[in-house]
């Protein structure tokens, strides 16, 4: 199962980062940022977006003060971009990945 982990903010709110396959099936991994008021619903927001088979196990790769910068400035608070080497490209908003 692909990495993944999450941040609780001062708030209550947390932001979960997932790296996750391409759901275009193109090849390669993305990594997705959720913001929400809890875990769960944070992975209710994609499943809900079809990604259907995504779980956090564990925190093995939380989000780093650069992706939570990124997710809370964004009004949908769902982003994603390539990874792992994506450092040099920029933030998405969901809808550019999953073809809307």
């Amino acid at each position: 199962m692909p990495g993944g982990g999450f941040v609780r903010l001062p708030g209550g709110s947390v932001v979960v980062a997932l790296t996750l396959p391409r759901p275009s099936g193109e090849g390669g991994d993305v990594r997705v940022l959720v913001h929400a008021a809890n875990r769960a619903r944070a992975l209710t927001r994609l499943r809900n977006l079809g990604m259907r088979a995504v779980y956090l196990r564990g925190n093995a790769q939380p989000p780093t003060p650069d992706e939570i910068t990124a997710v809370l400035h964004h009004p949908d608070g769902l982003l994603w971009r390539g990874a792992p080497d994506g450092a040099a490209e920029l933030w998405h908003p969901i809808r550019a990945l999953l073809g809307r």
